[in-house]
């Protein structure tokens, strides 16, 4: 299996595929994230931000932003160890943003208000996966679950 980390999607079908409705959600959006070093504006503007910090400004604006398009952030953690599986380098960070569907989150990564805060991503990830999942039917009446799907569906 290769793993490669992107910014941005580089295979059309992806980009065309996030347009598309997609399963029944709510869905949980996995990111995996890669940090730089020092932060790196494309602006090329001066700072002595870390490739963390910079994240950080796009991930306070993101998580004001998830809600107007019906999702919530849900989790967040440093990667600290892989237990099992092999990869070459760690990712640094995860978190996890559910969505009430894939165009929930496609309208909102696609808004101007997300272009306007991405500059922070761009400038402090060095890479990413996101991973699309859904909830198997026979879990859905956990009672954790039903409280989020509750909550994402209005």
């Amino acid at each position: 299996m290769q793993v490669i980390n992107e910014l941005v999607p580089s295979n059309p079908e992806q980009m065309a595929q996030m347009a598309e409705p997609g399963p029944k959600g709510p869905v949980f959006m996995i990111n995996l994230l890669k940090f730089k070093d020092k932060a790196e504006y494309e602006d090329g503007r001066e700072t002595d931000l870390t490739g963390r910090e910079a994240y950080q400004l796009y991930g306070a604006g993101v998580a004001g932003l998830i809600p107007e398009y019906g999702g919530r952030f849900f989790f967040m953690a440093d990667v600290t160890f892989l237990s099992l599986g092999q990869v070459e380098e760690l990712w640094d960070e995860i978190a996890i943003a559910v969505y009430p569907d894939r165009n929930s989150l496609f309208r909102m990564s696609t808004s101007p208000e997300w272009q306007a805060i991405s500059v922070h991503r761009a400038a402090g990830l060095k890479g990413q996966l996101n991973i699309e999942t859904v909830v198997p039917d026979q879990i859905k009446a956990l009672p954790w679950l039903d409280m989020v799907f509750k909550e994402v569906s209005g």
